[in-house]
This record gives C-alpha cells, structure tokens and sequence, in this order.
C-alpha cells in the first residue's frame, strides 16, 4: 500500500499513556503518530517527546503549531527537540488554528504570519545565520540556535481548508493536511487548490502529500461507534463543515448544534448529526465500515490518512482493532 496510515492523539492523556500508545500503534504497524494542539488542551512537546523516547520506527509530529500562540521561535526549537529524541523522525505542522478569540487571540495577517512563520524556522534551524526579515516575524542577521539539530530541514506540513492556505502549502510545504474530513470529494479540491503554489514556486505537480484526517470511533458494535463518533464531531462541524465547497448541509443543523452545544447538551448535539454527514466528517463504525471509508479516500488519492482521537469506546482497544482488522483490508 503506498497510501501511509496514522494515528493522531489528543493531548488530554495521562503520563505514561502517550508512550503506551505509541508503541501500541508502532507494533500493529501504522506509519506514525501525531498530536494535536488545540487550545486548552496539554502543550503537545511533552507527548511528543514521550513517545519519541519509547519508538524507533514511526514518524512522529504535531499537526498542528500555531505560530499566534508560540512563537515561531519556539516552534523551532520544539520541533528540533523532537527530532532529535527520535533521531530524525518528525515533522512539523503549522496551522492558523479555532477558537482563539476565547483566549483574547485575533489573529491578523493569517497567510502572511504562517509565511514568516516558515521562514524564521527554516533560517534558525539551517544554522546559516542570514536573518529573515518578514512583516509579521523576523529573525535579525547573524541570529542563530545555541545548539547542535538533527537535521536542518524539518518536514513540514500546513493544515488549512482556505484556498489560500493550500495555495501557499504548494509553494512551500511537503504536505498539507485537512483536519475533520474524511469527504474523497475533498481530495480533488485541494489538489486544485495546491496548484497555484506550485506554479508559483516551479514545483512539480504531486510535490505536496494530501492528508486527510478526522475524529475516528470504532468498534465491533458499529451502531454504538457511531453515537460516539456523532458526539465527538458535533463540536467540529461547528467550525468546518462550512468550509467543505462540496457539501450542503441542511440550514437548520448548524444552528441546531450550536445551540445545544451552547447549552452544555453533547449527546443531543451529536443525536442531530445525519450518517451521511457524520460519513463526511468522521470514521465511525465497526471495521469493515472504517476499512470502506478509508478505501473511498485511496480511491480518490489521498497519499496519507490520519485516523484522529478518540479511536474506539476505550483508546487502546479502537487503535488495535483499527491495526488488526482495518489495516489488513487496506493492504492486501
């Protein structure tokens, strides 16, 4: 299979159970793990470096940082931690981000932070000392790291559903990943969407990977699966399922969910979501149905999928049946 699977972990766990996890995922053969870094949730470096200490083979990373809340900086010095932990295994993930305006967080200048963004962690992790002189960040000449790296390039990868924001990662990214999808639809789109970049920047068509991931639950009981899955998404949908240009929802669902959202009411909020959305915008069900989405997303070319937290009614037990009885199907 040339299409890589991973996992990505919220970080809201425990101790301990970043390391168990990834092992776990690491044995049952997954081609790497990411954490997320949504606000109010644990800085991601502290999981990240716990499961790079506890692997040897699968590519670790966050998807994503966000240059408005940690400086780029320290976005570089992070990642280079990491990378180092695991001796050359990661990557490294930016993104805008949601929900920021609850910490008093307006971001301006999206495009334009995320462009200087890359270019203050480029010049400070190549060790050149050349300085980046950019509107939104900047790095003064002669300005570099205190500290040896592993490599002097990261990997990166940009997570955006804008037009834009997929432009600019066909100009500068090695992949681009959407988050809360799991739409084959969206596939084509952002290969469209990746071309102007690419253009922009000589790069050859097929020179930036398409990741697709979203909120996965499975379990032998598909239907239970699936009442989980509605309510972990609901609050997703919320922020993402207007940007999908080929979905039209019902009018009144968004508003629906808000509300119920609003009032503290999860489960009502996800009893709302239809199976076709909650097919759009998750993995859900037993493996056979999980196995049968994933396909749909190879079908449509997708060069990697990332089944995304919780994973199963218990973490542990949905990331083994997703390696045991997922996996198999899409190898074969």
């Amino acid at each position: 299979m040339s299409v890589a699977v991973s996992l990505g972990l919220q970080t809201d766990k425990p101790v301990g159970a970043y390391a168990r996890l990834a092992t776990l995922a690491e044995d049952l053969g997954f081609d790497g793990v990411s954490v997320f870094s949504d606000l109010l949730y644990q800085p991601p470096i502290a999981a990240l470096l716990e499961m790079a200490h506890a692997t040897r083979r699968i590519r670790l990373g966050c998807a994503c940082w966000n240059p408005f809340t940690l400086h780029p900086y320290e976005i570089a010095g992070q990642f280079a931690m990491v990378d180092a932990a695991s001796r050359g295994r990661a990557y490294l993930g930016l993104a805008r981000g949601s929900w920021l305006e609850a910490i008093g967080v307006e971001p301006s200048r999206p495009l334009t932070s995320l462009r200087d963004a890359i270019g203050v962690i480029r010049v400070l992790l190549s060790g050149s000392g050349e300085g980046y002189a950019g509107r939104a960040f900047r790095v003064e000449s002669g300005v570099r790291l205190r500290y040896p790296v592993e490599r002097p390039v990261a990997p990166l990868l940009l997570g955006t559903w804008g037009e834009r924001g997929m432009a600019l990662a066909g100009e500068l990214a090695d992949e681009l990943k959407v988050g809360g999808s799991a739409n084959p639809a969206m596939v084509g789109v952002v290969r469209s969407r990746l071309e102007p970049g690419l253009a922009r920047a000589g790069r050859a068509p097929g020179r930036v990977g398409v990741v697709l991931g979203a909120v996965t639950v499975t379990d032998r009981d598909g239907d239970l699966a699936r009442s989980v899955a509605r309510r972990e998404v609901a609050m997703y949908l919320d922020v993402i399922a207007a940007l999908d240009p080929t979905v039209r929802l019902p009018e009144d669902l968004l508003p629906a969910i808000r509300s119920r959202l609003a009032d503290g009411d999860d489960e009502g909020a996800g009893r709302l979501v239809p199976r076709d959305v909650l097919d759009l915008f998750a993995f859900a069900g037993d493996p056979d149905d999980i196995a049968a989405q994933a396909q749909r997303l190879i079908d449509a070319g997708v060069d990697r999928i990332e089944f995304g937290t919780p994973h199963g009614i218990d973490a542990a037990e949905g990331i083994r049946l997703l390696g045991e009885a997922v996996l198999p199907q899409l190898r074969r």
